[in-house]
């Protein structure tokens, strides 16, 4: 099956058995974020759509133990970049439906929350198909001279 196959499957599947009682556990994932020596506190994160896992409290959560939080803008070129947001701050909703912050303070996020449709045994990614985050993880990389570990994320089902 190729890329595109299985993400359509994924996506029915997702929609299908969405549940709103899906949630990251916060508390773990800040316990995690305390034990990791960060430059800064700026979290790049998503704002959830298409039946993503609501992150939303965790947002606002981290926010409340004094993270700085920034959401993804697309630009003409298909070039993403994160910037400044508040949960308090209004959004709009840009050509793909998803929703931006309206902010114009470009950020460098030092950890990333990154939205996916699946991933594989080898925790491999499998994203909507545009590449806006390999791409900026790339250009980020290049940049910054950082080593791409991954991290396992917490999540729970009510």
């Amino acid at each position: 099956m190729i890329k595109s196959e299985i993400r359509n499957k994924i996506l029915h599947i997702r929609k299908k058995n969405y549940s709103k009682h899906l949630f990251i556990k916060s508390n773990k994932l800040i316990k995690l974020l305390k034990t990791i020596k960060l430059r800064s506190n700026n979290i790049g994160a998503y704002y959830p759509f298409n039946y993503e896992i609501n992150i939303i409290n965790t947002l606002k959560l981290l926010e409340k133990k004094n993270f700085a939080i920034s959401l993804p803008k697309i630009s003409q070129n298909k070039k993403m970049d994160f910037y400044q947001w508040s949960i308090k701050d209004p959004l709009k909703i840009n050509k793909y439906g998803i929703p931006e912050t309206i902010s114009k303070k470009k950020v460098y996020p030092n950890i990333l929350l990154i939205p996916l449709v699946a991933y594989d045994n080898k925790l491999n990614r499998l994203g909507y198909g545009g590449g806006y985050y390999d791409r900026y993880i790339s250009r980020f990389e290049k940049k910054k001279k950082i080593n791409k570990n991954r991290c396992r994320f917490f999540f729970s089902k009510s």
